[in-house]
């Protein structure tokens, strides 16, 4: 349990130091606290929050830096969100504002914003689809036996893909296919749609394509696409800026990290309504140990709830990225329902 003061000397070691970068003595603390204190009793209380483990000395100073504990009391107990300037929310509202014609589209412009705002990684996960259902499905003619598969969901998700048909196969056939498909799987949420697709559609399709097995692969990689969860990464090279690592093998191992969907999934966690703080050697991959994660929910209603994140250097100014986060998914919660409002008119 800290003293009232131990928690003010802390709270100006961790802003200090994230602020320059460099070990706070106690010279300087005695300048910033809001309240006289000698230096001598600053060094006493420094010592005593050394010996907790909140902060710790550098080889090269006699100053002090805070720890991964430190940083996590000081989000936990100490920090509260900056208020957004004026100008980050005419980005943000400006940035949004523009005309998206799918969900991707503002999904993926959101990474981008978000990481303009911070300097830092930013990712960016669309609505929740397992309640998604299939609206519609349409096969075009390109020419030269070539057709494009069209998917469509009820929250507006487009998926295509391009590919070649038989020469046995007519049009007649492919017409029959589509007017099946949408007579047995418009309604149906994505997961019912592939469940159906392992059990009588195949054979409901052999009776108009002699070998069905190519269309089913192909209507099969669509219906997956448009149900798995998609990830949007913005300001990947930030992370050169404050990587600890210059070893080539590390470097490599932190960008296949965040490439991976699934391992990114790991690491950003659960969805949780409260805005989310992981720090350092709290997150399961070693790539990340010199860096922090901030992770937040937004809720769409009935369309589910996604989720942005921000990776940057533990030693980064909390009160601000809160501050950012918690602004961000507002206002990209009241885009997509004006989006989503939109397109069910």
């Amino acid at each position: 349990m800290l003293s009232e003061r131990q928690m003010m000397i802390l709270r100006a070691v961790v802003r200090d130091f994230t602020n320059t970068g460099v070990p706070v003595g106690s010279k300087t603390l005695a300048k910033q606290l809001p309240i006289h204190v000698s230096s001598a009793t600053i060094r006493n209380e420094l010592a005593a929050l050394e010996e907790q483990g909140l902060i710790e000395k550098t080889h090269s100073s006699s100053g002090r830096i805070p720890s991964g504990e430190g940083y996590r009391y000081y989000v936990d107990h100490l920090v509260k969100p900056d208020p957004l300037r004026p100008n980050d929310m005419d980005v943000i509202q400006s940035s949004l504002g523009g005309d998206f014609h799918k969900i991707d589209e503002i999904i993926s412009q959101s990474a981008t914003i978000l990481s303009n705002l911070t300097s830092y990684t930013a990712f960016t996960l669309k609505p929740e689809l397992k309640n998604s259902r299939l609206s519609g499905f349409r096969l075009v003619p390109l020419g030269k036996r070539q057709v494009m598969a069209i998917l469509v969901t009820d929250s507006g998700d487009v998926e295509n893909q391009t590919f070649d048909v038989n020469e046995t196969v007519t049009g007649d056939q492919l017409e029959a296919v589509v007017r099946l498909i949408n007579d047995q799987l418009v309604g149906l949420t994505l997961p019912e749609v592939l469940q159906k697709l392992q059990a009588d559609i195949p054979m409901k399709i052999a009776n108009y394509l002699q070998s069905p097995e190519g269309f089913l692969d192909i209507f099969g990689d669509v219906l997956t696409r448009a149900a798995q969860e998609r990830f949007y990464v913005g300001g990947r090279l930030n992370l050169l800026n404050f990587s600890q690592d210059s070893d080539v093998d590390s470097l490599k191992s932190l960008y296949s990290l965040i490439d991976k969907t699934d391992d990114i999934a790991n690491v950003l966690g659960q969805p949780s309504d409260k805005i989310s703080v992981q720090i350092g050697n709290e997150m399961t991959n070693d790539a990340l140990r010199n860096f922090s994660l901030i992770t937040a929910t937004y809720d769409v209603n009935q369309h589910g709830k996604g989720m942005i994140a921000i990776l940057g250097p533990t030693r980064m100014p909390y009160s601000r990225m809160l501050g950012i986060v918690g602004a961000f998914r507002e206002e990209l919660a009241k885009k997509l329902l004006d989006y989503y409002r939109f397109y069910d008119e």
